[in-house]
């Protein structure tokens, strides 16, 4: 299914002719990766601008934009990404035992086939898995359904010195919701602001939110889905439900358009990834994290004792 949103009981970026970005996010992957003198950062390329007009349409899927000339370069590349990731994660972890408060989660959305799985497979493969929290949200509960719809997000939430992870997220509340007609207009016009108020008290507490859009085509997705059917081993992967959110894609590209235009702010900014190649898709993703994680600095704690005195002390043959 395209989301996993609230379905049960509730009635009633690439290379393109247009840049949300402001900058120059097109080209085969060396436009972007330098301007002058200067690294352009990856988030400056495909970030959604608040305010910014969205046209997904104008989006080449295929894109690499400020990305590695090739699938080679950006194995060899991301795997350097994923050790500086390795120590990045390091640090936040151990900065939280000291009181820093900071932590980051990864939003994926994207449609049926974009590889949201494939990249939290990728992603928590660059990080030790106890300082990470991974939710993939299905459909909701029937306790889930009885709380408003923020409820059952802040229960998975990361902790200081945590990177949290979300396969879907709160947005399928206004995505399944808006094509399926699942609430009333109204209850689904408010919710955009409440995500966004929502998101900007994660910030004031210190999460740094990472929303990124997974953009592929609908011939992309239809070569995936044929390849799943191929193939029995990735059956498990395959429903039917599939093949009837797929026949309703525009409305979801306009579900996508409308919450990227409206929820992309200053606080928790949206990022379109080109998904239709998988090596970028996984380049692009570490690469944002990377430079998140670096804009935190997160610093390894004072010990609070004198190590020379305890040193001399295990020296002396204690």
């Amino acid at each position: 299914m395209a989301g996993g949103g609230r379905k049960r009981r509730e009635k009633g970026a690439g290379s393109g002719a247009k840049d949300h970005s402001g900058a120059s996010g097109s080209g085969s992957g060396k436009t972007g990766r330098h301007r002058g003198d200067r690294q352009v950062r990856v988030g400056d390329l495909l970030r959604v601008k608040p305010g910014s007009t969205v046209d997904l349409a104008a989006y080449d899927t295929r894109a690499t934009p400020g990305g590695p000339p090739d699938k080679q370069a950006a194995l060899a590349e991301t795997a350097l990404i994923g050790r500086r990731l390795g120590d990045l994660q390091e640090r936040l972890y151990a900065a939280a035992t000291g009181g820093d408060r900071r932590r980051l989660l990864l939003v994926l959305q994207g449609m049926d086939t974009s590889g949201k799985g494939g990249t939290v497979k990728h992603v928590a493969g660059m990080f030790n898995p106890s300082g990470c929290r991974i939710k993939a949200f299905k459909a909701p509960t029937e306790e889930e359904l009885g709380y408003p719809f923020l409820w059952r997000v802040t229960q998975a939430l990361p902790r200081p010195g945590e990177i949290g992870i979300f396969d879907r997220s709160h947005y399928e509340d206004v995505l399944v919701a808006r094509v399926r007609a699942l609430v009333p207009r109204e209850r689904l016009e408010r919710r955009y602001e409440q995500i966004n108020r929502f998101e900007e008290s994660l910030a004031e507490d210190g999460v740094t939110v990472v929303k990124v859009f997974l953009h592929i085509s609908r011939d992309e997705q239809r070569k995936r889905l044929l390849e799943r059917l191929d193939n029995p081993d990735k059956h498990w992967k395959f429903a039917p439900g599939d093949i009837e959110d797929r026949a309703l894609w525009p409305a979801y590209q306009e579900a996508y358009r409308i919450a990227l235009e409206r929820c992309s702010t200053e606080a928790a900014p949206w990022y379109v990834v080109p998904a239709d190649r998988k090596w970028y898709r996984n380049w692009a993703v570490g690469k944002l994290l990377a430079e998140h994680l670096e804009a935190l600095d997160p610093r390894f704690p004072q010990g609070g004792f004198d190590a020379a005195r305890w040193r001399e002390f295990l020296l002396a043959g204690a």
